[in-house]
């Protein structure tokens, strides 16, 4: 072999660095899985009556934590309720609703829990401002029954006329 040929050769040359333009298929299905995601947690987070069920277990919740007052506690739950409840079922269904009625209203629109001598408790504590000494322990299952209510309590859909 004759070494002049090999130096006439030209030199080595690295290959192009990859350009970022256009991303693999990869990116591309991330890109769109992380778009999706991000369209359904704005449309998630702003469904109204989400919004306002969180809204109102927040409250239960605070309601819960801050008031030792077993009397407080009854009317803050009570008035919790009636809002809720004007908010999701509307004015003319609720406002004039009161006593066995409003605890039937609660029971057949799911706070089926308040039926009974928990609701009726929960309506002596709030409206008589007093409470028996055997039904203090009730405290517990207002706020249980309150946040049933509150989680499966939806509007009847009235079939098309």
């Amino acid at each position: 072999m004759n070494a002049n040929w090999l130096t006439q050769l030209a030199p080595e040359l690295p290959p192009a660095p990859p350009g970022w333009w256009p991303p693999a298929p990869g990116w591309w299905a991330l890109g769109a899985t992380v778009l999706l995601i991000v369209a359904g947690a704005i449309v998630w987070s702003r469904y109204p009556r989400r919004r306002l069920r969180r809204t109102a277990l927040g409250e239960l919740r605070r309601i819960r934590a801050n008031e030792p007052d077993v009397v407080l506690n009854a009317r803050a739950i009570q008035n919790l309720l009636r809002r809720y409840a004007l908010a999701v079922f509307g004015r003319d269904g609720v406002a004039r609703l009161h006593g066995d009625a409003w605890l039937r209203f609660l029971a057949a629109r799911g706070g089926d829990r308040l039926n009974g001598a928990i609701g009726q408790s929960l309506l002596r504590a709030c409206f008589g401002g007093t409470l028996p000494d055997d039904r203090h322990e009730d405290r517990d299952a207002w706020f249980m029954a309150a946040e049933h209510f509150l989680r499966r309590a939806r509007p009847r859909r009235e079939p098309p006329s």
